[in-house]
C-alpha cells in the first residue's frame, strides 16, 4: 500500500510541477537586450535567395525569432497560427521569421514546399549553420526556441527539446504577441 501511495504523490507532483520545457535554457533570455545580426540564408520572403539578417531587417519591430533543428507538424502548425498574428499585425510592422539550424542538403527545397503547403505568407524562413548563430547561446538538446523581441530587447522566451512541443504549447507562445506588440492607445 505504501508504494502505491508512494506512486500516486509522485504522479501528483510531476503533474503539478511545470513543464519540463520551462526548464531548458536556450537562445536569449528576456531582458536580453542588442540582439546579434547574423545572415542566415533567406529561402523565403522579399529577400529569398540572399544572406540577409532578418534581425537587422526588422530593426525595432515586434518579431518573433524561432530556431528549430528540424521540420515537425507541431512547428507548422505555431507557423500558420503565427503567419496569422502576422498578418493582423501588419499596422505595426510585425514580423517573424524561422531559422532552421542545418548543414541538410536539399533543406532549402524542403522549405520552399513547406511554406507553399502551410501557405505561409509572412513568415520568413531561413537556415543557417547546425551549431545556429555566434552569441545567441542556443541549447544543443533545443529542438525549438522561439524568442519574442521588441527594439531589439528579448520579452518571451519559449525553448522544447525534440518532441516536447505539441500543438497546445502555440497559445502561450501566440499569448507572448501582446508583450512585444506596442501599447494600445
Amino acid at each position: 500500500m505504501s508504494r502505491n501511495l508512494l506512486l500516486g504523490i509522485t504522479l501528483a507532483a510531476l503533474l503539478a510541477s511545470p513543464s519540463l520545457a520551462a526548464d531548458l535554457k536556450s537562445g536569449p533570455q528576456v531582458g536580453s537586450t542588442k540582439l546579434p545580426a547574423f545572415n542566415p540564408y533567406n529561402v523565403t520572403g522579399e529577400k529569398a535567395g540572399t544572406r540577409t539578417s532578418q534581425v537587422v531587417k526588422n530593426a525595432s519591430n515586434p518579431v518573433v525569432m524561432i530556431f528549430a533543428r528540424d521540420i515537425s507538424d507541431n512547428l507548422t502548425t505555431l507557423l500558420q497560427k503565427l503567419d496569422e498574428a502576422v498578418a493582423k499585425n501588419r499596422a505595426v510592422s510585425m514580423g517573424a521569421f524561422v531559422v532552421f539550424c542545418s548543414d541538410e542538403a536539399g533543406l532549402d527545397k524542403k522549405l520552399e514546399a513547406l511554406a507553399k503547403k502551410a501557405k505561409l505568407e509572412h513568415v520568413v524562413l531561413t537556415i543557417s549553420p547546425a551549431a545556429g548563430p555566434n552569441g545567441y547561446n542556443l541549447a544543443r538538446d533545443a529542438d525549438i526556441t522561439v524568442v519574442l523581441y521588441t527594439n531589439r530587447t528579448v520579452k518571451a522566451n519559449h525553448a522544447f527539446k525534440k518532441g516536447e512541443m505539441k500543438d497546445r504549447d502555440a497559445e502561450p507562445i501566440l499569448a507572448d504577441v501582446a508583450k512585444i506588440l506596442p501599447a494600445k492607445k
